[in-house]
């Protein structure tokens, strides 16, 4: 896993159309209007604490998360059971799922392939930030990351 990197205070801004994009049928009928959003107001709410890291892996693939896909970790967030965490487990960086059970911490990769990770006694583990986006290319972009 690359290192992760502070995101730009810069805004990020393109238009929003209000009408939900439906997976069924399309109604032409409604609406087509926009307006502009800032892109780092819905995905960085503490600004100062967020930062985009790359996935590297197949550990996460049926939680949504691919190889090279891009990350947004949320430093200021507790995190909780459930939640998809960046953890550093003897000075790695790794994305997992954080189960706390009865005091006891276990991190869950979402790949059957993959074992859990439970903290032996002296192993150094610490939440350094909890997964809020997944961000990734779609289509024929998907080809040029």
């Amino acid at each position: 896993m690359d290192t992760p990197a502070l995101l730009s205070s810069q805004p990020a801004v393109c238009r929003h159309v209000e009408i939900p994009a439906r997976c069924g049928f399309p109604s032409p009928a409604e609406d087509h209007a926009q307006k502009r959003i800032d892109l780092n107001t819905v995905l960085i709410p503490h600004p100062e604490a967020t930062f985009y890291m790359r996935a590297r892996g197949e550990s996460m693939r049926d939680a949504g998360i691919g190889d090279g896909d891009s990350l947004i970790v949320d430093r200021a967030l507790e995190a909780r059971h459930g939640d998809i965490v960046v953890a550093v487990v003897d000075g790695d960086f790794t994305v997992k799922t954080l189960l706390r059970q009865d005091g006891r911490v276990r991190l869950r990769a979402a790949n059957p392939a993959f074992q859990d990770i439970v903290p032996r006694h002296g192993q150094e583990l610490a939440i350094w930030g909890v997964v809020t986006w997944v961000l990734k290319p779609v289509g024929r972009h998907h080809a040029s990351r």
